[in-house]
């Protein structure tokens, strides 16, 4: 055994020459930024990468409905409605700890405004628009919460303690252990403020990794300290495509970068080798989407595979005003890519551990746009608090879920006016989302999975019903904000949380798998140590690990990580405010 590994080894070195050219499979945020890296650092001539993809944007979409309502995701679906806007879902940034992105906005320059970085664009946004949330959690009877108060029990703080304080090399006894599992001796976690503006904030769920809830923890311990404002939360000046990724398209656009959108990659071929540890991409075939057609590009041996081998917005569907969004049962595109190469080769990870469960993945959002400020106006008044500044969740108080808990019904986010590039002035766009969307609506009828447009609206009124102040009630506008409606998309994702899985950590594939020469995988269903998943901080750091490898690189040029578990005054900021 020992003289096959050496065989082994000596094949893959002698293979693993500096690559000079790419072939990226997936247009997302964490392949962008591989490419920008190997043009920045590895002094590639852009001309030697090629993207193949669905769309030029990943999960980090924003556009007029129109233009997503034409994408693939949606083409055997009839929508009557496709003006106002849409994102899927929306980036919160923490300057803190999302050092790499910073480092790659860095190096391209802002779409909106002249003469800056699109990180110096984020910065001065966030700097003269501050976040703090003085509405974080409503509940009906209550009104604004006093979220300070986290509301921990003595077993509550010394379970946390424990798990922030479990050793990295310990992790692994969290393998397969849900947070219900880790908390099961104390069901009182799930009834504080913490636990409720946690689960909404970062979209976690009691049958999600504990393993995940260990690590956001440890990186976001300085956070802990303020969440119930979101101080810490910085954002961008528009949309996540707008701010984020129009600038990286520009970019290497500039630089010569090939794109093929509407092709994807539905299989590869390996080289064969009696050494089956070996991981060679040889060949891809692609499938166009529009014609069906089939294609084979082949890979040469100069040229590096860089993979986002899962999406959190794969089989997304949108609906309307008046319709729904379907249910689409297709598993995800990249993850069934991902599945080819898992069944053939043993340390590539389980995509069915993310994919085949949706009950645990699961979201509905919608994006609301009005065509005057009614609505924004009452939010103002509800909440006590200028657009911007604010991630507001609701409570209800009844009706309870099985364990006796109030439950979270609905979310929204009140952007910063415009969010879009080409709102118009009087336009507003506010977005929301039901992170269990097989629950009933309060107010109509039906389960949030199967609302339109119109009964979200109406859902939404009626949840802000229940937490505004008086003496005026949101109600006696309700026909004024309805007709203010220019549309309202449902988008349903059945993957949404799917990162969040419970698994173990060899379920996830690391960037560069062990015997591959010319294959990384790169996105958020990649195992990198100390990461957090559903940021992108662990995207942008997937891709820069990815081109330094195949650059030749030293991974000790990677951006430094903070360490803010191991910052002593943080620790004690934190368990000061575990009593609060």
């Amino acid at each position: 055994m020992n003289h096959r590994n050496k065989r082994i080894n000596e094949r893959i070195k002698e293979d693993m020459m500096i690559k000079h050219k790419a072939i990226m499979i997936g247009a997302g945020l964490a392949n962008m930024a591989s490419a920008v890296y190997l043009i920045q650092e590895g002094h590639w001539d852009g001309s030697a990468i090629t993207f193949y993809g669905i769309d030029d944007h990943g999960s980090n979409d924003g556009s007029a409905a129109d233009e997503q309502a034409a994408d693939y995701w949606n083409k055997n679906q009839s929508l009557e409605n496709t003006m106002g806007y849409v994102a899927r879902g929306g980036r919160m940034l923490n300057y803190r700890t999302y050092v790499d992105l910073m480092d790659l906005l860095s190096r391209v320059p802002s779409v909106t405004e002249p003469n800056m970085t699109a990180a110096e664009d984020t910065k001065d946004f966030d700097a003269k628009h501050p976040t703090f949330d003085k509405a974080r959690l409503l509940r009906r009877g209550d009104g604004i919460v006093d979220a300070g108060r986290l509301g921990f029990n003595s077993m509550d703080r010394m379970l946390l303690t424990k798990l922030v304080m479990m050793p990295e090399k310990d992790e692994e006894r969290l393998d397969n252990v849900t947070i219900a599992d880790y908390f099961r001796d104390d069901p009182h976690m799930f009834t504080t403020n913490f636990w409720y503006m946690w689960e909404t904030t970062f979209a976690f769920r009691t049958q999600s990794s504990a393993q995940e809830l260990r690590r956001y923890m440890h990186q976001m311990l300085f956070e802990f300290t303020q969440i119930e404002h979101l101080v810490g939360v910085n954002r961008t000046r528009y949309n996540q495509y707008d701010s984020i990724m129009l600038p990286l398209i520009e970019y290497l656009k500039k630089a010569g970068v090939g794109f093929e959108f509407g092709k994807i990659v539905s299989d590869w071929q390996f080289r064969d080798s009696p050494m089956q540890d070996e991981i060679t991409v040889t060949g891809l075939e692609l499938t166009d989407t529009k014609t069906g057609q089939n294609s084979h590009v082949a890979v040469d041996g100069d040229t590096a595979v860089i993979f986002t081998n899962g999406s959190i917005t794969d089989s997304a569907t949108l609906g309307d005003f008046n319709t729904p969004a379907h249910e689409n049962m297709d598993y995800g595109i990249s993850a069934a890519l991902w599945k080819k190469a898992a069944t053939r080769f043993y340390n590539l990870g389980n995509p069915d551990k993310f994919f085949a469960d949706r009950n645990a993945s699961e979201w509905v959002s919608f994006t609301l746009t009005t065509k005057d400020h009614t609505l924004l106006n009452e939010i103002t008044r509800i909440t006590t608090q200028v657009p911007g500044n604010a991630l507001n969740s609701f409570l209800s108080v009844a009706p309870v879920s099985e364990a006796g808990k109030p439950d979270v019904n609905m979310s929204i986010v009140v952007h910063h006016q415009p969010h879009f590039v080409s709102q118009k002035a009087n336009e507003t766009v506010i977005w929301g989302y039901f992170l269990y969307p097989r629950r009933t609506g309060e107010f109509v009828a039906k389960p949030y999975i199967e609302m339109t447009g119109e009964e979200m609206t109406q859902e939404l009124i009626g949840q802000l019903s229940m937490v505004d102040p008086g003496p005026v009630n949101i109600r006696d506008k309700e026909q004024a904000i309805m007709d203010s409606v220019v549309n309202c998309i449902p988008v349903y994702m059945p993957y949404a949380s799917a990162l969040f899985n419970n698994r173990a950590k060899s379920d996830r594939p690391l960037v560069i798998p062990e015997h591959s020469t010319n294959l990384a995988f790169t996105g958020e269903f990649v195992e990198q140590p100390y990461q957090m998943i559903f940021t992108e901080q662990s995207a942008v750091r997937s891709g820069e690990i990815a081109a330094y490898h195949f650059a030749g690189i030293p991974m000790s040029r990677l951006v430094k990580t903070p360490y803010y578990d191991k910052d002593i005054p943080t620790l004690l900021r934190a368990t000061r405010k575990m009593f609060a």
